[in-house]
């Protein structure tokens, strides 16, 4: 896995699928609390006017010299939890995420993910 601080080098380019498809433009990086490791990005989709932020995971994501390659499709990413662009996950809205992605969410006392 790749930095978070590298990663955050990559703002406004895009994000596509295994078959190369974009699914947007990376906008942030989602850090797991406990370990400072990326685990989401948030990838800006929609049309002008109507524009919203999807929560891809991270794992396994490659770079290639000019998009990051992640291992979801373009449609699972496109139905993910969203939030608007200056919007904020709240935590509990967490649990849903990892859900999506059927990924595995251990509740604690403190966040699981967040922004850097």
């Amino acid at each position: 896995m790749f930095p978070a601080e590298n990663l955050r080098d990559w703002r406004g380019e895009n994000v596509i699928d295994p078959d190369g498809e974009k699914i947007g433009d990376l906008e942030a990086v989602y850090v797991d609390t406990a370990t400072d490791e990326p685990l989401f990005a948030t990838v800006r989709i929609g049309f002008i006017g109507r524009h919203r932020l999807i929560f891809v995971p991270l794992l396994g994501a490659t770079v290639t010299p000019k998009a990051v390659r992640v291992r979801y499709d373009k449609k699972l990413a496109g139905n993910a939890p969203a939030i608007d662009l200056d919007g904020e996950l709240a935590a509990t809205e967490e649990p849903a995420v990892f859900a999506h992605y059927g990924l595995p969410y251990e509740m604690g006392a403190t966040r699981r993910l967040a922004r850097r």
